[in-house]
């Protein structure tokens, strides 16, 4: 038996309402719980720049205790408000967004990793990075040692880059150990970042280099840039914490 167009109007318009309000009303019970879930992962990549971390351990403890954030702009000036006059939070500052933007014109997060026993000293300078791999974006955090020119560790993320190949950024702990103790600055204090080399060579390199990845050549130069990007960013702020230590402010 056909049924008339205003049953079947009536029906959809009944089944849009039904599944329309089903998903708004698991969207509010679930909100809660995505949100803590987005917190905990961002923690852990921030805390991961400086410290291995296991499922034992209290990621979100560990943050309160151990980091303290702000929010800096390209000329290294801290920023407590944004454009509607709202309080800033680093934690919250979507550096996807911010990486469309003109360097001048980003907010750029620092998370300052402090000490255990002396909560006023700062062992490290934790900053967000951002880029383009292969395939899709790329991100991490890089961290700082405390005279801003020595990197302690990173932690590296992808969207889609190639497993077993770029994808090592981010799934292989070798590739964030080589970049520890490297120097960011040459012998002159003019800024060079870290660069991945091509291919993997297995032998030892100067302190402003890293070993590659096998077959990940375009994974390794969107790091490249992605690093050299972002810490030219920071470069202000970096000159503004050295100048006010060597004033004992």
């Amino acid at each position: 038996m056909r049924q008339s167009n205003t049953y079947i109007v009536i029906f959809t318009l009944i089944t849009t309402v039904f599944v329309g309000g089903t998903l708004a009303v698991t969207s509010i019970l679930l909100g809660p719980q995505q949100a803590k879930s987005i917190e905990y992962d961002t923690k852990s990549q921030i805390l991961s720049a400086v410290m291995q971390l296991s499922d034992e351990d209290d990621v979100l403890g560990i943050y309160d205790k151990r980091i303290k954030s702000l929010v800096v702009n390209y000329n290294g000036e801290e920023v407590t408000t944004d454009s509607k006059g709202q309080p800033l939070v680093a934690e919250k500052v979507d550096v996807s967004k911010n990486y469309k933007l003109s360097r001048e014109e980003r907010l750029l997060p620092v998370f300052r990793y402090m000490s255990e026993s002396d909560p006023n000293k700062v062992e490290a300078y934790i900053l967000p990075v951002y880029g383009n791999g292969l395939w899709d974006r790329i991100w991490g955090f890089v961290a700082l040692g405390e005279q801003l020119e020595t990197m302690k560790g990173v932690s590296f993320g992808h969207k889609g880059e190639t497993p077993g190949l770029g994808a090592r950024i981010s799934d292989d702990p070798v590739i964030a150990e080589r970049y520890q103790g490297k120097k960011i600055y040459d012998d002159k204090g003019k800024l060079v970042s870290v660069s991945m080399v091509k291919g993997e060579k297995g032998e030892p390199l100067d302190e402003h280099h890293v070993d590659g990845m096998s077959g990940a050549t375009m994974t390794g130069n969107g790091v490249n840039r992605m690093l050299m990007e972002y810490l030219t960013c920071y470069e202000s702020y970096f000159k503004k914490v050295k100048s006010q230590r060597m004033a004992g402010l």
